[in-house]
């Protein structure tokens, strides 16, 4: 996987939307009065089965990148050079609908993330046991708990066989056991050669999962290098 260049810009205000004719301007037009760099001049390489922690203060650009990796968004500058699926654990509704039942909103998701029918007829139960939800198949997902609703999205999204998983705090919410649970889960797909990109705010956990760091701040690409130094550098920068 190649990032090169990498920049996207939005607007402050949502009355200042894009015109038809912003998608032909030149990508290095500067920024319109109310526009910003969410990132910008981003690049990195990444080799398969690297685990690698993304690092910043909220608002720094972290979840936007892996909707890039993931690519959800389109970037203004630059390109994502992605040569493999991904299986996104970014926001806890994406892809659910509320609805559907959680047995629909299984097939629906999984599905739309590449996963044959008869897949998911094969993995349905272990899914469903490792959501620790097995009272609620049939009761509508908008009616689901915060932490029910990550274990579910979590028991899906883990059993995609896509090489880049794809981590951004969602496990944040939930209960310590099962929140462990998941890690044993993260911990046993890097052992079987998945890459990782891994967005926390807890230093813990990102020395337990991530060798490697990519350290953002004000859109920008600070540092990128052992997990230990991205962490030494920020905390000097911000305080621990």
């Amino acid at each position: 996987m190649s990032v090169q260049g990498l920049g996207i810009r939005f607007r402050r205000s949502r009355r200042g939307r894009r015109t038809f004719k912003d998608l032909f301007a030149p990508k290095n037009r500067r920024s319109r009065p109310g526009e910003f760099w969410a990132l910008r001049n981003v690049s990195f390489d990444v080799a398969p089965g690297e685990a690698i922690g993304v690092v910043g203060r909220n608002g720094q650009g972290k979840s936007t990148l892996l909707k890039l990796v993931a690519e959800v968004m389109i970037p203004d500058e630059g390109s994502v050079g992605v040569h493999a699926g991904v299986a996104p654990l970014i926001e806890i509704t994406g892809g659910f609908v509320d609805e559907l039942s959680v047995r629909d909103n299984v097939y629906l998701t999984a599905g739309l993330h590449g996963m044959l029918r008869r897949e998911i007829d094969e993995r349905f139960d272990e899914i469903i046991d490792f959501a620790e939800i097995g009272d609620f198949i049939d009761t509508p997902y908008k009616h689901l708990s915060s932490g029910m609703k990550v274990r579910i999205a979590f028991a899906v999204i883990s059993r995609l066989e896509e090489p880049i998983l794809l981590v951004d705090e969602v496990l944040a919410v939930g209960d310590k056991a099962f929140r462990e649970k998941c890690y044993r889960r993260i911990e046993e797909m890097l052992a079987g050669g998945r890459t990782l990109f891994f967005v926390s705010h807890n230093e813990r956990d990102l020395k337990r999962f991530c060798s490697r760091g990519l350290y953002l701040d004000k859109g920008a690409l600070v540092l990128d290098g052992p997990i230990a130094d991205v962490l030494d550098r920020y905390n000097a920068d911000y305080g621990s």
